[in-house]
């Protein structure tokens, strides 16, 4: 049984209680390591190690940072099949999908930001008669990064790469449930040499290891990537004690698809956009709104569409589906199922779980599901199932359209299918999402701001936005 530690001051460390959680294979249902069950006392080693390290690390010239964390990326891509291996065996993804998309876009974090550094700037104002006024930005101390369970790497390198070319320390709480990549993200900035106490990974459950970490005092800023329930106790803990905070929530997103789009390219997409990861990217499109002259075809091809993907053995390469993450997740899914079914919903496919021959027999996976005949008002349509179920409702104009993919509290991500580009632009504007795709989906910019509206989240990732949540601005005004 594998055992995966902390890694605190550039060493790995157990913690201090000697308790450990275990760690499942998702494609199989067996425990196949421990987990450290960190707590307060596992934190509170972190956090000083980190405030240790941040005066060295934060004043090393840029270059400095920029070329370790190139380095970072150098070693991921080294590493690329190994790490999609424990990826794929951590999460139940397709092996596939954890080689072409999550380490290649972990790697590509740690560049884009490395990059990002040496071009960041600050302003400055001549305010006339001798007087100048310019911007210093300077890095937080120790943040605090915490990142789902459903692209491990990908997104705690999404945390980890601007809070630490920014010149912060961190100490990162990767999902106890999907640990191993994270671990070896340790082992890796040991090896190419990043200082001891900039990095650190305290594992644990959130209750324990997470909320020790938020309520520390000396952690200057938070970043989360989870659910909303969790996000709001986040919330509640850092709002008096003033912190800054980014939390990127839960979704429950709308495809809007128009008669006049481009047919064939649409119903590829949304399969994908559907399907993906077996629906367990916040991103996913769960919430399929279909003009009515366009709604039986649709319906008809979608179904024929998600009935043909391969629900299989992670690494098995023909796989287009693999296992959700755990046995209660696979139970949260089914029983929103079930709950779709006494709402009056019509299960035009899928709505079961799936037993797989040979090694994955006892492993969590669920039939790729389709729903109809539910309101916008409908718990199903309502609740982020985060699993491979959608629905699909008809509309018949643009307003109502509109009215149908604003009737959720949340505000994450949303698509607009039409070749009709006023319309496309009228809708975006006019969409409470933060991100909206028109005719394509998932093309990401690391550039551009990512976050949600209303219970989606609060704050924004990506780019400049990054830079901006890692520093705190301070005005300089001089008189010569």
């Amino acid at each position: 049984m594998q055992s995966i530690s902390n890694h605190i001051g550039g060493m790995a460390c157990e913690p201090f209680g000697d308790e450990w959680l275990p760690v499942y294979e998702p494609a199989t249902g067996q425990p196949y390591a421990q987990v450290a069950a960190s707590g307060a006392a596992d934190v509170a080693m972190a956090v000083q190690a980190a405030q240790k390290a941040f005066p060295g690390w934060s004043s090393l010239a840029p270059e400095t940072r920029s070329h370790l964390l190139m380095s970072l990326a150098d070693a991921l891509e080294d590493r690329l099949e190994a790490l999609a291996r424990a990826e794929s065996r951590d999460t139940g993804k397709p092996l596939t999908m954890a080689r072409g998309l999550d380490i290649p876009r972990a790697a590509r974090n740690f560049r884009f930001f490395a990059a990002g550094l040496l071009h960041f700037s600050s302003e400055s104002h001549d305010s006339g008669r001798g007087v100048i006024n310019y911007t210093l930005r300077q890095p937080l101390g120790v943040v605090a990064a915490i990142s789902p369970w459903n692209l491990p790497l990908y997104l705690l390198t999404w945390k980890i790469a601007p809070a630490l070319a920014a010149g912060n320390c961190v100490v990162a709480k990767p999902s106890e449930i999907t640990p191993l990549t994270a671990s070896l993200l340790g082992d890796i900035a040991i090896e190419i040499g990043l200082p001891p106490g900039v990095l650190n990974i305290v594992h644990g459950t959130g209750p324990e290891a997470g909320a020790a970490l938020v309520g520390h005092p000396d952690v200057a800023a938070v970043t989360f990537t989870g659910s909303t329930q969790t996000g709001a106790e986040i919330a509640r803990i850092v709002a008096p004690q003033f912190k800054k905070h980014a939390l990127e929530m839960g979704g429950k997103n709308a495809a809007l698809i128009f008669a006049d789009c481009d047919y064939e390219q649409m119903l590829d997409t949304t399969v994908r956009s559907s399907f993906s990861n077996q629906g367990q990217i916040c991103l996913c499109t769960s919430r399929l709104l279909v003009e009515a002259s366009l709604y039986e075809r649709f319906c008809n091809d979608f179904v024929a569409r998600a009935q043909a993907l391969q629900v299989g053995d992670p690494l098995d390469l023909d796989s287009d589906q693999g296992a959700v993450v755990s046995a209660a997740h696979q139970q949260k899914i089914l029983q929103c199922i079930h709950l779709a079914q006494a709402e009056g919903g019509e299960i035009l496919c899928g709505g079961s779980s799936l037993t797989l021959a040979g090694r994955c027999l006892e492993g969590w996976f669920v039939a790729p599901t389709v729903i109809t005949g539910l309101g916008p008002e409908s718990e199903t349509n309502q609740t982020e199932i985060f699993g491979p179920v959608v629905t699909i409702q008809s509309f018949h104009d643009e307003d109502e359209a509109l009215v149908l993919a604003n009737a959720s509290r949340y505000g994450l991500a949303a698509t607009v299918w039409t070749e009709n580009i006023g319309r496309a632009q009228r809708l975006s504007a006019a969409l409470n999402a933060g991100l909206i795709w028109v005719n394509t989906w998932m093309h990401r910019d690391l550039r551009v701001p990512f976050g949600g509206l209303q219970q989606s989240g609060v704050g924004r990732e990506g780019g400049w936005e990054a830079f901006r949540f890692f520093t705190e601005a301070k005005n300089v005004c001089i008189q010569s």
